[in-house]
């Protein structure tokens, strides 16, 4: 939200309050708290009238600095407010007479009592500055108020995350309400929006506030980045890195790990796509069809019309199609798959559900005790409340229903437009629950299948998302046209997303809306099986290779099977990311801090920290994309580049930019058909340009998520290979120039 009238004005109907100096200050073991006038004092009679703004220092692990300003604090708490895990640290605090400083690890704060300004350093200098402005209460019409936050943005400061952003992927410039909306990927709205943000400088900042948090990332003014509540309290967490793994793995730490997907889930997901028509004998005939091209397939997914319509959310098969569903399903996973549904939280009407719903008060209800309804989406449909205990057992046994039947997984669509005139059983309030709302949707759902299935085996498809909602994997980027744009802006998406937090995330291969061309089909495809997570899904068409090009078919059967066969290299990183929250895909920015040419790349990804992906956006297969310093190999054709070089190039439909990194050990499964199978078992270890004197430790883990042999690869006078297991492997050396 804007103040300001240009740099020197006040918006009309707004006063802003600000801290001149510290009045006074309060040291705790573990606290500091400061208490800053909106004045200065110079006599007595100062202390009387005008806005004191108390502020509390304190830190909840290491290299992090939680700052909490209040204005008045005799508000009642509202609630619900996001679950963080922390345990506040003893804090080494100097309070001097003009100066108080707090430090937590490598992170140093300094406060001018004087002429108020915060510093944020770590022992080279200044990471960022608050300065006398940057902390602020503010006055608008009709009596509302406002807290404010403030830090410089510094020369060549690039700041990036604040959720799935579908906008530039670099965020200065722009101003972002952090507010789930159903908007698609081609506007500025968001389904997933997180409250925090990553700087280049070597830091992020989380804002601690499930409702509207406003950002104006150098937009309002320029040389600062801003964030601003209703009401009168704000309370933000400072983090730093100094990389931005070290931060991702900080903030995570503080708002919840990502759990570890099960194996099956990185294989290739089919869907009968939306609005199709379809029944078991389509979907046996795309099972088959998939198979009989040798095509791998390891989920089949039945979107909104396993269904009646009218009636979302029924949990009922449309006996009309599916006359005998569990006969069905098991004819399904006798073919091997897995086998995912489409959920929404909303009750129709017809539903034959509702009625039970409204009568035992399960659903969210208007201010005078009738539910809440209205007709988009679905006639008359209300919205499960998750704060009552009892509604949440009621959904959940309705889900465990569907797992007996043999159902794995839930794809937990929408959970974006919840209403704020609404009144929740356990009296939260409203504009908390709007974005809060997805994180219980997914918890619910989430829950279940790890009560059912096992911790192990315990995925969803979701779509909404807020802060913490990473615990939950995966997430897909929504409802993208069906063109190389979407498929760029899906991408620019998908890395903002994951710089937020979040280990995984998937697309609609080939584009939702409309029907892509072959070519952007077959693009798409090579970019969905280089993804964490990889499914054909659209809206008013199929979506099997087949029904565009017999070189469709062959696409996606050798990038499925290559990615089946990277199930040793992508199980690691996916253990590694529910140990330290660093994606499975990032940004060339965060595995390449020190590259500045690597702080604006939004159309190439590295795959962990080993591959480099390059998607190619447009019909003439040509490619631009950029490699780091160092020497590459294609993983395809074994070509070798230098990098610290820009490169163009034209590529068929069977490639793409796809590089190794230097002194890389990449683990090769032997099985392509599937991605669950013995990953040790004649595991294929390729070692790529390792330096002489460089030592790879490298872990290979079991389909149940658990340490299954470590290798050591060395470089002395030859390449030497040690595992502490009785494995059967091999090694190739594709590079030995060194």
């Amino acid at each position: 939200m804007k103040f300001t009238d240009g740099n020197w004005l006040v918006k009309e109907g707004y006063e802003i309050h600000f801290p001149r100096i510290v009045y006074d200050t309060k040291v705790e073991e573990e606290a500091v708290t400061l208490y800053a006038p909106c004045k200065y004092i110079n006599h007595r009679g100062d202390t009387l009238d005008g806005p004191l703004l108390t502020i509390t220092l304190s830190s909840p692990m290491e290299n992090v600095i939680h700052v909490e300003t209040w204005h008045y604090q005799g508000e009642k708490p509202k609630y619900p407010n996001f679950h963080l895990h922390e345990e506040l640290k003893k804090i080494e605090i100097d309070d001097q007479e003009k100066t108080i400083t707090l430090s937590s690890g490598e992170l140093n704060l300094s406060i001018d009592k004087e002429d108020f300004r915060m510093i944020f350093a770590d022992a080279v200098g200044k990471i960022a500055e608050a300065d006398q402005k940057s902390l602020a209460w503010i006055t608008g019409p009709d009596d509302h108020t406002y807290m404010r936050g403030q830090l410089t943005l510094g020369v060549g400061e690039y700041l990036y995350g604040l959720g799935e952003r579908f906008t530039p992927f670099v965020k200065n410039g722009q101003s972002v309400d952090i507010w789930n909306e159903d908007g698609g990927t081609s506007s500025e709205q968001s389904y997933k929006n997180i409250p925090f943000f990553l700087s280049n400088k070597g830091y992020g900042v989380f804002v601690n506030h499930p409702e509207k948090v406003s950002f104006e990332l150098g937009s309002e003014l320029v040389s600062r980045t801003q964030w601003s509540v209703p009401g009168e309290k704000l309370d933000y967490y400072f983090i730093y890195g100094p990389t931005p793994k070290q931060v991702i793995n900080r903030y995570t730490a503080l708002t919840g790990r990502p759990a570890l997907p099960p194996a099956w889930s990185f294989g290739l997901w089919l869907s009968t796509s939306f609005t199709t028509d379809y029944n078991e004998e389509t979907v046996t005939h795309f099972v088959d069809g998939m198979a009989e091209r040798g095509i791998p397939l390891s989920v089949f997914h039945f979107d909104c019309f396993w269904m009646e319509g009218f009636e979302w959310t029924n949990f009922i098969w449309d006996k009309k199609n599916f006359p005998d569903p569990e006969a069905m399903l098991k004819r399904l996973k006798d073919k091997g798959l897995e086998i995912c549904v489409w959920i929404n939280p909303y009750i129709a009407q017809k539903s034959p559900l509702f009625k039970e719903a409204h009568e035992q008060g399960y659903l969210i209800k208007k201010s005078n005790g009738d539910t809440w309804q209205w007709d988009r989406w679905q006639a008359g449909m209300g919205i499960v409340d998750f704060t009552n205990p009892k509604a949440v057992k009621w959904y959940q046994d309705h889900l465990r229903q569907l797992v007996d039947m043999g159902v794995d997984s839930f794809k937990t669509d929408f959970g974006e437009r919840i209403p704020t005139d609404v009144v929740y059983f356990d009296g939260s309030d409203p504009m908390k629950m709007h974005n809060y709302y997805s994180y219980l949707y997914n918890q619910v759902v989430f829950d279940l299948l790890k009560e059912t299935k096992g911790e192990q085996d315990a995925v969803v498809f979701a779509r909404s998302a807020t802060a913490g909602g990473q615990q939950f994997p995966v997430h897909w980027g929504g409802d993208c046209d069906s063109t190389y744009e979407a498929m760029a802006e899906s991408l620019r998406g998908g890395l903002s997303l994951t710089t937020s937090g979040f280990g995984y995330w998937s697309h609609d291969i080939g584009g939702f809306e409309s029907t892509a061309s072959p070519d952007v089909f077959k693009r798409w495809t090579q970019f969905g099986l280089l993804s964490s997570h990889s499914r054909f899904h659209g809206s008013a068409s199929y979506r099997v290779p087949w029904n565009f090009d017999d070189e469709a078919v062959d696409v996606a059967r050798e990038f499925t099977k290559l990615k089946n066969t990277l199930m040793p290299y992508l199980y690691r990183l996916a253990v590694e990311n529910s140990q330290t929250g660093i994606p499975v895909m990032r940004s060339m920015h965060v595995e390449f801090p020190e590259d500045p040419i690597c702080d604006t790349l939004d159309r190439q990804y590295m795959l962990g920290e080993s591959i480099l992906v390059a998607p190619i956006f447009n019909k003439v297969g040509q490619a631009s994309y950029y490699l780091p310093k160092g020497k590459w190999t294609h993983l395809l054709s074994g070509e070798v580049k230098d990098g610290g070089t820009w490169v163009k190039e034209t590529y068929d439909f069977m490639s793409l930019p796809l590089f190794v990194r230097e002194n890389t050990v990449l683990p090769i499964g032997h099985y392509d058909v599937k991605p669950v199978y013995d990953y040790l078992e004649d595991l294929t270890l390729k070692v790529y340009h390792l330096d002489k004197g460089t030592d790879v430790v490298l872990p290979v883990y079991t389909t149940e998520g658990h340490l299954g042999a470590t290798f050591t690869v060395s470089h002395k006078d030859k390449i030497e290979t040690h595992v502490d297991q009785e494995v059967n492997y091999h090694v190739e050396v594709v590079n030995d120039e060194k």
